[in-house]
């Protein structure tokens, strides 16, 4: 069983920055995707970015320029680096993992990312 533990939301001001963290650990299989999606009020979770396990990224268009994804495979852990945050990235993000061997899906908790001033 493959837990995440994300971490690294909160409150900051528009224009600000986060980093969010999700280091995945009690997996017997190597990790092939990772990636965060996010999750507003009264709206259906959405992707954020994507990363492989070689370093190919995706970036939802809504958000290229302004975030950026990596990953250090040997901690089994992918970040999400947010800068010039809008009110609008306001959401509860979550880190998704794929492991390569049978493709299954784990989630994390979620984290909270408020963006006001």
């Amino acid at each position: 069983q493959v837990q995440l533990g994300e971490s690294g939301g909160g409150l900051v001001q528009p224009g600000g920055s986060l980093r969010l963290s999700c280091a995945a650990s009690g997996s017997r299989f190597s990790i092939g995707i990772m990636g965060w999606y996010r999750q507003a009020p009264g709206k259906q979770r959405e992707l954020v970015a994507t990363i492989a396990s070689g370093g190919y990224t995706t970036y939802a268009d809504s958000i290229k320029g302004r975030f950026t994804i990596s990953r250090d495979n040997a901690k089994n852990t992918v970040y999400l680096q947010m800068d010039s945050l809008k009110p609008e990235d306001t959401a509860v993000y979550y880190c998704k993992v794929v492991l390569n061997l049978n493709a299954r899906v784990y989630w994390g908790q979620g984290t909270q990312v408020t963006v006001s001033s």
